[in-house]
């Protein structure tokens, strides 16, 4: 069993034992029918990964890592707001006529603020105080921008990073306001766990800890007897994850750059709706 699969297991058990539903109330999220979406939830859930020991990565089912990594690069690297530019579907629901989700993510991200150093965008700023100021404890970013709320097609829900070197170590908090278990939860974790990779690599220190707080971590009333069914699955070790160590600048990182080794996974067939 992976770590990954472990604090997966505990979370989703706390979230159907202890969890509070939201039946009865009234929710924007609905299902493709037109039903409401409702959930059973449990608030601020804190979850620490060791990117040192292993890579976080379930073995209950497949998570498609290149898939995940091909979003964050879309929103971090070539801080984007259009589906066009990014090779997968994840973002298809939420696009206009134009493949636009607003002013959102990558978009946030891409905005140069002016610095006594000079004029940075978000990522660009973070990368040079890993470079530059190490021991700064102001290295963060943050795309929940109040004053464009009203552009974007939706509201982030994995909106800050908070960045921390300690020694040669990069460790970093995620900050998230809402999740979507079964769709979504090992996807985020192995998305940022790979950022943090990065921008380890190529500031030229290891990665650290990374340590996951969401607010609201919820399960579908659909997704119930789905993820109870997952996580009673069988586990295996987690794979080796392996980064190409000749990149040194973050523009120059590509899906490609990254692969796991002995990647064993129950499964990879399962199918569920999911609410928007």
């Amino acid at each position: 069993m992976s770590i990954a699969d472990k604090i997966l297991i505990e979370n989703v058990r706390d979230i159907l034992e202890n969890g509070v539903s939201d039946e009865g109330m009234e929710v924007r999220p609905h299902w493709a029918d037109g039903v409401p979406a409702h959930t059973i939830k449990k608030f601020g859930i804190v979850n620490r990964y060791d990117l040192s020991e292993e890579f976080p990565i379930i073995t209950l089912r497949r998570t498609f890592l290149k898939t995940a990594i091909k979003e964050i690069l879309w929103i971090w690297q070539k801080k984007s707001n259009n589906i066009h530019d990014l090779d997968a579907h994840i973002w298809d629901s939420w696009a206009d006529e134009n493949g636009s989700i607003g002013k959102a993510y990558g978009y946030q991200l891409g905005v140069k603020h002016h610095y006594p150093e000079g004029d940075f965008d978000q990522v660009d700023r973070v990368i040079y105080d890993l470079k530059n100021n190490p021991a700064s404890r102001r290295i963060m970013t943050n795309i929940y921008n109040h004053h464009d709320l009203s552009e974007m097609q939706l509201y982030p829900c994995a909106y800050s990073m908070t960045f921390n070197v300690s020694g040669n170590r990069l460790n970093a908090i995620l900050n998230q306001r809402s999740q979507d278990f079964l769709a979504a939860n090992n996807m985020n974790v192995c998305q940022y766990a790979a950022l943090v990779h990065m921008l380890a690599q190529v500031s030229g220190l290891e990665a650290g800890e990374l340590v996951h707080v969401i607010a609201d971590a919820h399960i579908y009333d659909r997704h119930v007897p789905i993820i109870k069914e997952l996580i009673e699955k069988e586990t295996y070790p987690a794979p080796k994850f392996i980064i190409d160590k000749s990149v040194k600048d973050f523009y120059d990182f590509t899906p490609d750059s990254f692969s796991l080794e002995n990647y064993r996974y129950n499964t990879d067939d399962i199918k569920f709706p999911v609410a928007i």
